[in-house]
């Protein structure tokens, strides 16, 4: 009998015997640490596309948003378009690195997901003007992110990290300035 078929019958095997062949901690990495200059293009670009949502009233903007933030969220920036985009061709032509604590920067996302998804249940609902008000402030956030290099959402992360309702152990360069790469 092979290691995952040795359970008694009908007794499925031991999820230490099963083999899926997936990693699924690879799948969903975000990398640590970040250029964050390829994170502020990405805002930048972030606040294009929302700020021509925001002119032309085009009803799918939120929704693409959206998903690119889930997709950023979810697999880093290995999928996503506009992710790639600053990673492998915008920030390279910058010729610098400035290496930052990958955990903050995949919670911003996360607000990102959050916030232009909501504008996207906010539109299919009716609720237009809720939804560009919601648009307008990821605009301010994104700004705030691509053109003066402060992160809200890693700001809100610290806060949070220091209140105890992120564990220290989540990003120890967030907690230890002797951590951080210049």
């Amino acid at each position: 009998m092979s290691r995952l078929t040795s359970a008694p019958s009908g007794t499925p095997a031991p999820a230490s015997a099963r083999t899926s062949g997936i990693d699924w901690r690879t799948v969903f990495a975000f990398p640590n640490p970040v250029n964050e200059y390829a994170a502020r293009i990405t805002a930048g670009l972030v606040v294009l596309l929302s700020a021509v949502t925001l002119v032309t009233g085009f009803g799918w903007g939120p929704a693409a948003i959206a998903a690119g933030f889930w997709l950023r969220v979810l697999f880093g920036p290995r999928i996503s378009p506009l992710a790639l985009l600053s990673v492998k061709v915008l920030a390279p032509r910058l010729g610098k690195t400035r290496l930052v604590p990958g955990p903050p920067k995949r919670f911003a996302q996360g607000i990102g997901a959050a916030m232009s998804t909501t504008a996207s249940v906010l539109l299919a609902a009716g609720l237009a003007p809720a939804a560009w008000i919601l648009l307008a402030v990821l605009i301010v956030a994104a700004s705030l992110e691509a053109f003066a290099g402060f992160c809200l959402g890693c700001a809100i992360f610290g806060f949070l990290q220091r209140r105890g309702l992120i564990r220290e152990d989540v990003c120890e360069a967030c907690n230890n300035i002797s951590l951080r790469r210049a």
